[in-house]
C-alpha cells in the first residue's frame, strides 16, 4: 500500500493551491488522453508536484476523475436561478448564462473537461447525464405537463449544449469568434420557440 505523505507545513490556503493546482492538471489529461492514457504521474509531472501528493488529496485515479468534473456548486445554483426568470425573458437569460459560465476561470475549465471526458468514459458521462437531467432539465419549470415539461427543457438543453461544443470545445467559426451579443440575439429566440410556442 502506498505509504500517505506528510503534507507540508503552512497555510491551509497554500495545500488548497496545490489541490487545485492538481485538478486543472488532470482536467487536461482526462480530456486529452482519456482515464485509460491518464497516470497519476503524469497528472504529478504536469502539476509540477510529487506524485505522492496527488495520491494524498485524491486517493485514487478514479477520485481524481469524479473531483476533477465535479461541477462548481455555485454554477448550479446560478443554473436553477435562472430557471425562474420570466419567460418572455428565459431564452436570453439561459444563453447568457451558459456564455458567462464558460467565461468563468472555474466553471468554464470544469465544463470543457465534462464535455471532452464523457465523450470516451462512461462514469462521466453518467455524471454529465445527470447534470442535464437535474439541473438542466429538471428544474424548469416548462409546460402543462411532465411530459411538455421534458420536451422542452431537453430541447433547450439540446441547444445550448450543442452551442458550447462548437464554441468552445471544437471552436468552429464562425461560431466560435460571434461576440456574445451577436449569439444571443441569433439563439434566443429559438429557445423562446421551446419555452411558449406549440411544438406541434
Amino acid at each position: 500500500m502506498r505509504p500517505v505523505p506528510k503534507v507540508p507545513p503552512g497555510p491551509r490556503d497554500e495545500r488548497g493551491v496545490l489541490s487545485n493546482r492538481i485538478l486543472v492538471a488532470a482536467r487536461q489529461a482526462f480530456a486529452d488522453t482519456g482515464y485509460a492514457g491518464t497516470t497519476m504521474r503524469a497528472v504529478a509531472r504536469a502539476a509540477d508536484v510529487d506524485p505522492a501528493l496527488v495520491y494524498h488529496y485524491f486517493g485514487s485515479k478514479e477520485a481524481l476523475l469524479d473531483a476533477a468534473t465535479a461541477p462548481p456548486q455555485r454554477w448550479l445554483e446560478s443554473v436553477a436561478a435562472t430557471w425562474n426568470t420570466p419567460a418572455p425573458h428565459l431564452g436570453e437569460a439561459l444563453i447568457r448564462l451558459m456564455l458567462d459560465a464558460w467565461a468563468d476561470d472555474e466553471i468554464g475549465p470544469v465544463l470543457r473537461a465534462i464535455l471532452q471526458t464523457a465523450a470516451h468514459e462512461s462514469a462521466t458521462r453518467e455524471k454529465l447525464r445527470l447534470i442535464v437531467e437535474r439541473s438542466l432539465i429538471g428544474v424548469s419549470q416548462l409546460g402543462v405537463d411532465e411530459a411538455g415539461r421534458q420536451t422542452r427543457s431537453g430541447l433547450i438543453s439540446s441547444q445550448i449544449m450543442g452551442l458550447a461544443m462548437m464554441r468552445y470545445v471544437w471552436r468552429i467559426e464562425p461560431i466560435a469568434s460571434m461576440s456574445e451579443d451577436a449569439l444571443v440575439a441569433a439563439v434566443a429566440p429559438n429557445l423562446q420557440r421551446y419555452i411558449s410556442d406549440d411544438l406541434g
